[in-house]
C-alpha cells in the first residue's frame, strides 16, 4: 500500500509550509519508512488519521506534542524528532496562523486573553469590528470588510456553546475609553461587555490606567489549553505573528498572565468601571 496524499483543495485551511515544518515532516517520513510502515499502517499506532500523518509530513500541519511523543516511541527515533520539533515554527503570515489558532479555540478548555490595543475579538460587537476593519491600511473593499466582520462575529458562538470552557479576558482601560466608531458604537460595545461577563465561565477584568506599569508591558497575550491539556500561545505584531509551542516561553507567559490577574480590577470592580464609562458616553 502506498502513502496517502492530500490535495491542495483539501488543505486550503492549512498554512503554507515553512522550512522548519517541512524539515520535521521530512525527518518523520524518513523514520517511518525506516520502520517499514506506510501512512495507513502507521496512523493507528500514534492514534491519528492517515490524512493527518500525510499533512504533517508535507509540512502543512503543525504536529501536536502528543503526536511527537508517540512518534518517538513507535519509531524509536533516538530523540531526533523531539529535537527537530523544538525548532518547528510557521512564518507565513497572520491569516494562515489565525486559522490554525481559531481551530484550537473551538476545542479549548481554557482560553486566556490580555489586550492593550483593542477589545478582544470574541467580545467585539459588529459595529466595533466594522469600525476597526474600516480603518485598516491599506484600505479594504466593502466586501472584504463584510467578510471579516462576519467571520469575527461568527466566532463568538464559542462563548455560548462552550459552557465548560474557562474564558478569561483582561483589557486595558484606555481601550474602553477610546470612542472607536463613535460614542454610540462604543456605548453598545460597553453594554455588550457587561452582558458577556454574565456566564460563570466568562471572567472579564480591566487593567486600570492608574496601575501604571504592569506585568505585560511587552504586549498582548493569548493562551489556550486543549482537551489533552496541552498549552499553546499566540502573539500578533504589525506584519508578523507567532504560534508558540515552547514550554519555557508558555510558562513565562503563564506567569505574566497570573500577575496581570492580580494587578487588574476584580470582576465586580470591573463591572462598576464599565458602568461609569457607559454613563459618560
Amino acid at each position: 500500500m502506498t502513502d496517502s496524499t492530500i490535495s491542495t483543495e483539501q488543505t486550503t485551511n492549512e498554512p503554507e509550509p515553512s522550512d522548519s515544518l517541512k524539515a520535521f515532516g521530512a525527518a518523520h517520513k524518513a523514520f517511518r519508512r525506516r520502520a517499514g510502515y506506510t501512512q495507513e499502517q502507521y496512523a493507528p499506532l500514534v492514534q491519528y488519521q492517515p490524512g493527518t500523518v500525510a499533512s504533517i509530513e508535507q509540512g502543512q500541519r503543525f504536529p501536536p506534542r502528543v503526536f511527537v511523543e508517540r512518534a518517538e516511541e513507535v519509531l524509536d527515533a533516538f530523540g531526533v524528532l523531539k529535537g527537530v520539533y523544538k525548532h518547528a515554527t510557521r512564518e507565513k503570515g497572520l491569516a494562515s496562523w489565525f486559522r490554525q489558532w481559531a481551530e484550537l479555540e473551538e476545542q479549548a478548555i481554557s482560553l486566556y486573553t490580555f489586550e492593550n490595543r483593542l477589545v478582544p475579538g470574541l467580545l467585539q460587537t459588529e459595529g466595533y469590528a466594522r469600525a476597526i476593519f474600516g480603518e485598516r491600511v491599506p484600505m479594504l473593499s466593502d466586501s472584504e470588510i463584510e467578510a471579516m466582520v462576519t467571520a469575527r462575529v461568527d466566532r463568538q458562538f464559542l462563548l455560548n456553546d462552550r459552557p465548560n470552557t474557562a474564558f478569561s479576558f483582561i483589557v486595558e482601560e484606555h481601550v474602553l475609553r477610546r470612542e472607536t466608531g463613535g460614542s454610540d458604537f462604543m456605548r453598545e460595545q460597553i453594554e455588550h461587555l457587561l452582558e458577556a461577563r454574565g456566564p460563570r465561565n466568562v471572567e472579564l477584568q480591566v487593567m486600570p490606567t492608574s496601575r501604571g506599569a504592569h506585568a505585560s508591558m511587552d504586549g498582548p497575550i493569548q493562551l489556550l489549553e486543549t482537551p489533552e491539556n496541552e498549552w499553546f500561545a499566540y502573539s500578533e505584531g504589525q506584519e508578523n505573528s507567532q504560534f508558540i509551542v515552547d514550554p519555557k516561553k508558555i510558562s513565562m507567559l503563564h506567569m505574566r498572565y497570573a500577575k496581570l490577574r492580580s494587578q487588574a480590577l476584580t470582576p465586580d470592580d470591573t463591572r462598576s468601571l464599565l458602568e461609569r464609562i457607559r454613563g459618560a458616553l
